[in-house]
């Protein structure tokens, strides 16, 4: 910003017009490289991975058509019956002719179940498996024959090293040679495939890549474990530093016994891969170079079109703020562009500095004059909000009196009006109290009457015990003339009458038992009834009492109530002069409360005036201040 800061105008614009111009060339050029090699990624990551897939199919085939060979040699009638008839003379020939037309094999040898070499496809073979058959059946692909399986980790162990009978890296495709009648196994049939012989195999697609100019283009196989098994490039060609590689798997879809889990890869180096973006990238910043450099002339003349106009009205700025003279005049400007729009502006800004410089000067002179005016009035209307200041305060101190003696009236009126309340409030227990009273000597009218008919009811009760207890002894007078009138005639009878006569006597002192009881039960009956006849007496003479108190109660009751409707009417009337005393006081209160504000007001009222008073003053030095600008400039 410093370096910025430093440049004039013209060098500001050709700086940003070359910055925007570089802006813009960089994510053009950035975005086509991008482009460019993604596609370019994608176009070598389409050949190698073409490239490795056929690398995957060739192998497949090969070592297909490998194995389907060997398959079809352990069926040989010549192989199987040198087994079985242990003469090898023929089986030689075969397995020599076999190898011959197939020179991709090592060689064949033929393996009977002790691991014993006997036969053979070329001579040195049996001398190099000559007296070994411990070995033999020790190695993994022999004991795989047996179970007539081909394992393809062992397959793969053996092409990390070389073989320990034919010193070169081989296949081992070992297969069992079964007999056609039992189907036993009778012999091995070792068919060795000399891995060397890939490197023919592969030479189409290396030939392709160099007519491609792909100088640095490899074939590989890996292990499952990484292992490199085969690597084919270029004669003279130096391994690859930074490679772009592309992959095939030997997976569940591509599967066989030979190569299972392998990785088919084809690479090349990165920097032979992306040459051509290369080339672009160098293209592409000569051009940018190019056009940058056409750039800072353009914006160069550009800038000094520009500016030129500009500098006349800087020179004519300066001047003006130097001398302070605005009587000096714009010259047009012939361009019709923006920088002819700015010379008209500024020579109507400056038409209208003149015009504002005029009105400034005479506003300044009717401000000042203004300011004189508005700070007499001030002081006039501080010395009037002083005397209604105090006149404000001596109506604050009587409103504070009038409020006190209202408070002490409102006291007065609730106590009175509490005296009233308990007043009311004993004339409503009372005429609750004799209300009850009332009701008791109801209940106790009821009570007697109730209690006269009770003793009515016995009186009739004890009558009819009496005319039971007459019957009885009328009973009593027929049971003893009953048994006199038996015994006379036990008398008559004599002896034979005896007992009977005991039993009359019997019944006769009974009877006259029965008479005195009734006699007894007669006289209780009177003396009960009397007793009656004076209970009667008595209740009607308590009920005739409860009759003249229930009077005298309801007497009492109606004049507690007329009491009782007198305190109401006076509490009524103490509770509305309470309320009118409390209204009043409310409406004191807000006096004394407005009065208060008031004051305040005024107080405040006052401050804004020394404030005014303060501001008016600040202006008169303003004006002063703007009086002195104004003549500065001459119009």
């Amino acid at each position: 910003m410093r370096l910025l800061s430093g440049l004039k105008l013209r060098g500001r614009l050709t700086l940003w017009i070359c910055l925007l111009l570089v802006a813009a060339l960089v994510p053009a050029i950035g975005a086509g490289v991008h482009t460019i090699r993604r596609n370019l990624e994608q176009q070598v990551h389409g050949v190698l991975q073409v490239e490795a897939d056929g690398l995957q199919d060739l192998i497949e085939a090969s070592l297909h058509e490998r194995e389907a060979n060997a398959r079809a040699w352990t069926e040989d009638a010549i192989v199987r019956g040198a087994l079985l008839f242990d003469t090898y003379a023929k089986s030689d020939a075969v397995l020599a002719s076999l190898n011959g037309r197939h020179t991709s094999f090592a060689g064949l040898v033929l393996f009977t179940p002790d691991g014993r070499a006997v036969s053979v496809s070329r001579p040195e073979l049996r001398q190099a498996f000559a007296g070994r058959e411990r070995e033999v059946r020790a190695a993994p692909w022999f004991q795989t024959a047996l179970e007539d399986r081909l394992d393809a980790g062992v397959l793969t162990g053996a092409l990390t090293k070389k073989d320990p009978f034919l010193d070169r890296a081989v296949m081992p495709l070992a297969l069992p040679v079964l007999s056609p009648i039992s189907g036993a196994r009778v012999g091995v049939l070792l068919a060795a495939y000399d891995w060397s012989q890939l490197e023919k195999v592969v030479a189409g697609a290396l030939k392709r890549a160099q007519d491609r100019g792909q100088k640095s283009f490899t074939l590989a196989i890996l292990a499952p474990d990484g292992a490199s098994l085969f690597s084919a490039r270029a004669e003279g060609t130096p391994s690859l530093s930074n490679p772009v590689r592309a992959e095939a798997h030997n997976d569940a879809a591509h599967r066989f016994a030979a190569g299972e889990g392998w990785r088919f890869v084809a690479a090349m180096e990165a920097d032979e891969a992306f040459l051509p973006l290369r080339r672009f990238l160098q293209l592409s910043l000569l051009a940018g170079a190019a056009l940058l450099g056409v750039a800072v002339l353009a914006a160069w003349a550009l800038a000094r079109g520009v500016t030129r106009p500009i500098a006349t009205l800087s020179a004519l700025v300066s001047r003006v703020v130097r001398e302070g003279d605005l009587t000096q005049k714009v010259e047009a400007h012939d361009h019709q562009d923006e920088v002819g729009e700015l010379a008209s502006a500024f020579s109507r800004m400056m038409d209208h500095l003149r015009e504002s410089t005029t009105s400034l000067q005479q506003a300044t002179r009717v401000l000042g004059q203004t300011v004189g005016e508005l700070t007499e009035a001030t002081e006039q209307q501080e010395r009037n909000l002083i005397r209604q200041g105090t006149a404000i305060q001596e109506t604050q101190v009587t409103a504070r009196e009038i409020q006190q003696t209202s408070q002490l009236a409102a006291e007065r009126s609730q106590a009175v009006l509490a005296l009233v309340e308990r007043a009311r409030e004993a004339g409503g227990s009372g005429q609750t109290a004799l209300g009850a009273s009332l009701d008791g000597f109801e209940q106790l009218r009821d009570h007697g009457e109730r209690l006269a008919e009770g003793i009515s009811s016995l009186n009739e009760r004890t009558q009819q015990i009496g005319g039971i207890t007459q019957t009885v002894k009328d009973l009593a007078d027929q049971s003893n003339m009953l048994a006199l009138n038996a015994a006379i005639e036990a008398a008559r009878s004599g002896e034979h009458g005896k007992g009977f006569g005991v039993v009359a006597r019997e019944i006769r002192a009974l009877a006259d038992q029965s008479i005195q009881a009734t006699d007894r039960v007669r006289d209780i009956l009177d003396a009960i009834r009397g007793g009656i006849r004076d209970t009667v007496a008595l209740s009607e003479e308590g009920q005739r009492r409860s009759e003249a108190g229930l009077a005298q109660v309801r007497e009492s009751g109606q004049s507690l109530r007329a009491l009782t409707d007198i305190i109401q009417d006076n509490a009524s009337a103490a509770q509305q002069i309470a309320a009118a005393v409390i209204q009043q006081n409310a409406g004191i209160a807000q006096i004394f409360s407005a009065v208060t504000d008031l004051s305040r007001m005024m107080d405040d009222t006052l401050q804004a005036m020394h404030g005014t008073q303060r501001m008016t003053h600040a202006l008169r030095g303003v004006a002063e201040r703007m009086e002195s600008v104004a003549g500065v400039w001459r119009v």
